[in-house]
């Protein structure tokens, strides 16, 4: 079977347990909204009006994973899971991330309390309908992310569905229900107060999943959620750049088209996608173009642009490791344009660099929306191709033993000549080690200073 007909199959064996012990029970959700849409889903919950503890005992291996607000995970095997839910209303909360309390209730006061309209439906496998008490149905018709009822009210309960509200909007491809966009706006300065690891997973599963990111980036944008999560970003809107160069427009716009190109990215490239020319905005400064002429110019913004990314991911909380990859990609995304021109020892450090796949792909998306040229990519390429049956980047043919065994005493003399040696390694492609020492002896002799 399909994966998604394996997720519907171990739901359809929780619910028929719940049935059979005589509780109701019924899919819930998004995986409701998916079905519908003919999307495969990404997990599939279930709500019934057995309480948690009943669930537990039905499935024993279960794991109570919210019994303050009736969640019961029930493990089926296979990493496969199917979260239980226990009809419920949620009761106050003040702070826009969690109710005071909940209390178990039916499946229609259950529906109220859910974000927006095309996630409140349920459907109920025994009677093969779908059950609609939010209007949900008319709006998944109409391809539109609406709130349930007082969009203010419902954003009051967790500021989190502000950017939820531009997701679902982004990666389904629909159009945001005016009055639930009026409502973010009015309110987008409260998403400060959700911590930042929310607002990551948000903004990841934006940049990743949308069909055409770059359009969830513009509304982003005009809700004013971009400004208050992403200050830096922001700031691109009305950073002109040299026509000649990039004919789309400003830093903003050209970000969005590489947004929008992108087709299933890993967040690594995501991420450098959105943060490649955040140094731009600080950099831009008007300077000598050719025959004199002033031009735009962003002298730096790679090195600005990887410092921006760092700060910008840590306060993220993003981990370590993302962080240094991501930053390093921001850091070196104008090596491409010089490949044609580089040393062999140099394309070759590129080539064999660990984020050279991400480096690649941004470079391919920075050039197809802006002028269009691919050439240095084709020559990368080439030297790519040339190298793909032994490593850009070998382990070095000679060390530190085999240095001093030239009579070159320890100290900062044998990591110059090392250097040195990896350096003509890479440049000549030379393989054998006998001929590398006898070369490193004859041009930099104990004495002399690589």
């Amino acid at each position: 079977m399909e994966t998604s007909e394996r997720i519907w199959a171990a739901a359809g064996r929780v619910t028929r347990r719940l049935r059979s012990a005589g509780y109701r029970a019924l899919l819930a959700g998004g995986c409701v909204r998916d079905r519908l849409l003919g999307r495969p889903p990404r997990d599939v919950d279930v709500a019934t009006d057995a309480r948690p503890e009943q669930v537990k005992a039905l499935f024993p291996r279960a794991v109570l994973v919210g019994a303050a607000f009736g969640v019961v995970r029930v493990p089926l095997g296979g990493g496969r899971d199917v979260e239980v839910a226990t009809f419920r209303r949620d009761v106050g909360g003040t702070d826009g991330r969690h109710p005071e309390r909940v209390e178990f209730a039916d499946e229609r006061e259950d529906a109220q309390r859910r974000d927006f309209t095309v996630n409140g439906l349920f459907y109920d496998p025994e009677a093969d309908r779908v059950l609609d008490y939010v209007n949900g149905l008319p709006d998944l018709e109409a391809r539109i992310v609406r709130a349930i009822g007082d969009p203010a009210r419902r954003f009051a309960e967790d500021y989190l569905r502000m950017l939820r509200a531009v997701r679902f909007t982004a990666t389904l491809s629909f159009a945001l229900d005016p009055a639930t966009a009026a409502a973010i706006r009015a309110n987008a300065g409260r998403i400060r107060g959700i911590s930042a690891e929310r607002i990551r997973d948000e903004l990841t599963r934006l940049l990743c999943e949308a069909p055409r990111a770059g359009a969830g980036l513009r509304l982003l944008h005009e809700t004013g959620l971009l400004a208050e999560v992403l200050p830096e970003v922001a700031a691109m809107d009305g950073v002109a750049q040299p026509p000649e160069f990039h004919p789309e427009g400003d830093v903003f716009t050209h970000t969005v088209h590489m947004l929008d190109a992108m087709r299933a990215p890993s967040p690594e490239l995501a991420w450098a996608v959105l943060l490649h020319d955040v140094g731009k905005p600080p950099t831009a400064a008007v300077g000598p173009g050719r025959g004199g002429r002033p031009r735009i110019r962003f002298d730096g913004h790679d090195a600005a642009g990887a410092v921006l990314a760092e700060q910008i991911l840590r306060r993220l909380r993003m981990p370590k490791r993302f962080v240094e990859a991501v930053s390093a990609v921001v850091r070196g995304h104008m090596r491409f344009a010089e490949a044609p021109r580089m040393r062999r020892a140099t394309l070759r450090r590129l080539v064999g660099a660990p984020t050279y796949p991400i480096e690649r792909e941004l470079h391919r998306l920075d050039c197809l929306a802006s002028h269009g040229s691919l050439a240095a990519l084709d020559a990368v390429d080439r030297a790519a191709a040339e190298w793909a049956a032994q490593q850009a980047l070998p382990s070095p043919l000679v060390d530190g033993r085999d240095v001093m065994a030239l009579g070159v005493p320890e100290g900062p003399g044998v990591g110059d000549r090392l250097r040195a040696a990896y350096e003509r390694q890479l440049e000549t492609g030379e393989t054998d080690r006998e001929a590398l020492l006898a070369w490193l002896a004859r041009e930099f002799p104990p004495s002399a200073t690589p």
